[in-house]
């Protein structure tokens, strides 16, 4: 039986993994959760589960704690994540928190020996070469959840050895795939969130109708497979069937297929390198028919140009990226600016801080904070 801890479990990701947990409980103890604010829905993980400790962002009094949940330990904060990725007895360290505080759990779970599942784009993005150098000294790879890298992870697994040439990157377009531009500028947030696809938290959501989820999954590529950005090609595939795939210098193409179901990469990441049966049907090539593939198109979707850029300039730029573009995103959502105001909200982020450093976690969240700072004023003086 192996142990894991789920950072993010109230979440979609950390929801699908509790369900695989739940059809193998020969196979898995789960030794803690954590969560933002569900507290509800974490009290009914704990209770179902039984982990050692539970955390939440928020400190709980001890009369708010259930009586039935008195036998776990509960934390909060900063040192409740420090305590789930490295201190709570884990074989594996599942890390599906949102945004740049999954830096900070990879690095500690990574510390501390565990195996880390890593489902948080963010701590590649913006620390990819501080984790990969603490995942080398632990010796123990970093195994993909997102369905895009875990397709690639797996075709390189079947390649032998034979280095890759470049990899194809999946995306299925979003809801404004058809979308000219200008249509986009006034693209609503109800608009925005209708994904055709995949059934997401409304931030990636949003990413995946702007492709600066894309965006961060060039990021997230380069590091985890070595592979520099020229080499990394998105392709629009609206039927979500190939997750991704990698060219070899023979001519050959591996792709991983599949229904779209996170189900199978949270699966895979969590029993490699074994496989194990998650519920979902094999894909039916023959229903599926015709699968359909188009170039990314950085016009339209400037965030695949500002990839590659960010990643030639080094430093903190990919940081200032994805903070810039998380606090635009909340900003869209709030309808304080249009869609189209999320890329004018990150470049500018991007042109008024070229050149921070980022060899370091504390440079990284100073360049973080600055980002966030600059979008915010900007904010401010558009509704002044």
């Amino acid at each position: 039986m192996k142990t894991i801890s789920i950072l993010g479990a109230t979440g979609s990701i950390g929801t699908q993994a509790l369900e695989l947990v739940r059809l193998h409980p020969d196979a898995y103890r789960v030794t803690a959760l954590t969560a933002h604010r569900s507290r509800e829905k974490l009290f009914a993980q704990v209770r179902e589960f039984r982990p050692e400790v539970a955390v939440l962002s928020e400190p709980l009094r001890a009369e708010e704690i259930p009586e039935d949940l008195r036998f776990c330990r509960f934390l909060s904060g900063k040192e409740g994540l420090h305590a789930a990725a490295a201190e709570v007895p884990a074989d594996m360290v599942l890390v599906a928190v949102v945004g740049i505080a999954g830096l900070q759990s990879v690095m500690d779970a990574l510390a501390a020996g565990r195996q880390v599942l890593l489902a948080n784009k963010e701590a590649l993005v913006t620390g990819g070469h501080l984790v990969i150098r603490a995942a080398q000294a632990a010796g123990k790879p970093l195994l993909p959840v997102d369905s895009e890298h875990s397709a690639i992870f797996q075709c390189l697994e079947a390649a032998n050895g034979n280095p890759a040439t470049g990899i194809l990157l999946t995306a299925s377009g979003g809801p404004f795939r058809t979308w000219t531009r200008a249509e986009m500028e006034r693209a609503t947030p109800a608009q925005a969130l209708r994904h055709p696809n995949w059934s997401m938290g409304s931030k990636i959501t949003i990413d995946s109708a702007s492709m600066f989820n894309k965006a961060l999954e060039i990021m997230e590529a380069r590091w985890l497979f070595d592979m520099p950005p020229e080499q990394i090609h998105v392709v629009v595939h609206p039927q979500s069937i190939v997750h991704s795939a990698v060219t070899f210098a023979d001519g050959a193409v591996l792709a991983q297929l599949g229904v779209p179901d996170m189900r199978v990469p949270i699966g895979y990441a969590m029993a490699y390198p074994r496989r194990l049966t998650t519920g979902i049907a094999p894909l039916d090539l023959f229903r599926v028919g015709a699968l359909t593939f188009e170039p990314g198109d950085p016009e339209r979707f400037p965030a695949l140009r500002l990839a590659g850029e960010c990643l030639r300039a080094g430093g903190a730029a990919c940081t200032v990226l994805n903070s810039a573009n998380e606090e635009a995103v909340a900003a869209f959502l709030q309808e304080k600016i249009p869609f189209g105001g999320i890329t004018r909200m990150v470049e500018r982020a991007l042109e008024r801080l070229p050149g921070l450093p980022a060899d370091s976690l504390e440079e990284i969240f100073h360049a973080d904070q600055e980002a966030r700072r600059v979008v915010r004023e900007a904010l401010a003086e558009e509704q002044a």
